[in-house]
């Protein structure tokens, strides 16, 4: 396990890299099991990072990050080698601890440096104030980061999978949460459960829309399939209702302020809030001017 700070040695003969930044022990192992399993069906590798917090106003700022890492950051090697210990012989996985003064800088910079092609983070799934989204590290890594970004809420752990829920509604990030609920299902021999959610008033078009987007799912998936065209007056109600049925989540984000209202700020959270499943917010890697368009929008209101 290497653990000094992130160097620019790129991917592995040109492999899909799936970088993990863990923090919190309590969920940090599961996140490795995601990113093996989403790296095992990309032919990739896994990075697992922790990052050690050096504020300016620190007294660690008067060492070097050399010596944080070897004096001081036990407790962060100490929930990286537990994170790794869960990973096994079918995908290259290696960790390392990287300092910064801010941590969603760090792990920019490991992503960079690193040459990763997504990044997965945790999400405690707690309601957030104050125009903050999912937490104001991951607000931030959604806004700058230049790779596709996974942003899981841990739930339960189960005895395995058998069913993933794929809501969906269109979008660029279609393909990436379609990607994440096969590799997943895959891994488990499970069933994607591709769900679609029309109002009661909604008129022949709206319903055909909604076909539109399952049949576009289903047409990125090579696992076990069901479908669902629910008429429900909630979005947020039927997607809970459904979850319970199912023992992981998995979300594209959206493109436009309204739907992310529906599926990347409200339905996730709901979820998460009222649900004891694993959520997965899945969110393509964007042309950096078009997203530079789009975060205003999506992130800051």
């Amino acid at each position: 396990m290497a653990t000094g700070a992130a160097s620019g040695d790129g991917t592995t003969n040109g492999a899909y890299r799936l970088i993990v930044a863990v923090g919190d022990p309590s969920y940090s192992t599961q996140l490795v099991r995601t990113a093996v399993d989403i790296a095992r069906a990309q032919g990739g590798e896994v990075m697992v990072i922790t990052v050690v917090h050096k504020p300016h106003d620190s007294p660690f700022s008067v060492f070097s990050d050399e010596a944080i890492r070897t004096e001081f950051a036990g407790d962060r090697r100490e929930i990286l080698e537990n994170a790794l210990a869960v990973a096994d012989d079918t995908v290259p996985v290696d960790g390392r601890v990287v300092v910064g003064t801010d941590v969603a800088r760090a792990i920019r910079s490991a992503v960079a440096e690193l040459g990763a092609d997504a990044l997965l983070v945790g999400w405690h799934g707690r309601p957030r104030r104050g125009g903050i989204v999912l937490g104001s590290t991951i607000d931030d890594l959604l806004r700058r980061i230049d790779c596709d970004v996974l942003v899981e809420r841990i739930g339960p752990t189960a005895d395995g999978v058998e069913r993933v829920l794929l809501p969906v509604a269109g979008g660029p990030h279609l393909s990436l949460a379609a990607s994440v609920a096969e590799a997943i299902a895959g891994a488990n021999d499970a069933t994607v459960v591709v769900l679609s959610v029309v109002a009661p008033s909604a008129d022949e078009a709206e319903r055909e829309t909604a076909r539109g987007h399952i049949e576009e799912a289903t047409d990125l998936l090579s696992v076990p399939i069901e479908t669902e065209l629910l008429e429900a007056s909630g979005v947020e109600d039927a997607v809970v209702e459904a979850a319970a049925e199912c023992d992981l989540v998995v979300f594209g984000a959206t493109r436009r302020g309204v739907v992310r209202r529906r599926l990347v700020g409200s339905v996730p959270q709901a979820v998460g809030r009222r649900s004891n499943r694993t959520v997965i917010v899945a969110r393509r890697r964007l042309d950096r001017s078009l997203f530079g368009r789009l975060a205003g929008r999506l992130w800051d209101r």
